[in-house]
């Protein structure tokens, strides 16, 4: 166990070009420092030159208004951002701890985004066969840029609830970030089960609804450990481990039984 976590340690997260902080945006930054310094500018104008109380008074509120706004902003890039132990970073080394998988055989990644959890097993498992599935388009075309270099890899747009595999082709299955966008939790997690080997390894990890809070435009439901750990065991899965890994985002790992 010590010699597999020395080995996830030596996997750089922040060296595969991705960086989730960019979910809040450089423009939505700017944006907000901008009004920020003209709300600022009124203010003071407002109170010195003109004399105008009442607006000088909402000026002042609304810069101090949009200088917690930019705060805010700010902490919620650092946290889906790489490097400085963000929510993100944590939430990849904890999957790589978790995922039972020599890199000999094949890996599915259920709603694989950009590709980036493939990058970064496939700079370390070169001999691996990995495969990555999305609803998106447009994820994709930037998943198939990103993994150009990688030979082993195969992309296919589908949704969760109907993976296009064989039964039990997968040593491993990952699920990371997505779950919360579907609206068929439980065949999303049964497919997972059909499509990997007997006492394969699913990983799923996703945020967390205490943490998190309730679900937004174009996500469906968020759950917990514990719920989550649940609808592993309805769909044919021993629980190997659940937890959070940060009060926003949880870790649920199944077994295949049988």
């Amino acid at each position: 166990m010590k010699e597999k976590q020395k080995q996830q340690n030596m996997i750089h997260l922040g060296t595969h070009g991705e960086d989730y902080g960019n979910w809040m945006s450089n423009p939505v930054l700017y944006t907000i420092g901008g009004l920020l310094v003209v709300t600022g500018a009124v203010a003071s104008l407002a109170s010195t030159v003109f004399h105008v109380t009442v607006l000088s008074g909402l000026a002042l509120i609304a810069a101090i208004s949009l200088l917690l706004l930019l705060c805010w902003c700010g902490w919620i890039r650092r946290q889906y951002a790489f490097g400085g132990g963000g929510m993100m970073e944590r939430v990849h080394h904890t999957v790589l701890s978790y995922l039972d998988f020599d890199g000999q055989g094949q890996l599915l990644d259920v709603g694989c985004g950009s590709g980036y959890l493939i990058s970064v097993l496939a700079a370390e498992r070169k001999d691996a066969e990995f495969y990555g599935l999305d609803i998106s388009p447009k994820m994709l075309e930037q998943a198939r840029k990103k993994l150009a270099a990688v030979r082993n890899v195969t992309l296919t747009e589908g949704g969760a609830n109907r993976l296009p595999y064989p039964d039990g082709g997968f040593d491993a299955v990952t699920c990371i970030m997505s779950f919360h966008h579907y609206p068929y939790p439980y065949e999303a997690v049964a497919e997972a089960c059909r499509v990997l080997r007997a006492g394969g390894t699913y990983v799923l990890s996703d945020v967390d609804k205490h943490g998190y809070g309730e679900p937004e435009a174009g996500e469906y439901a968020t759950y917990d450990a514990d719920s989550a750990a649940e609808i592993l065991r309805r769909t044919g899965f021993a629980v190997a481990e659940k937890r959070n890994i940060s009060p926003e985002s949880y870790i649920v790992v199944g077994v295949k039984e049988g």
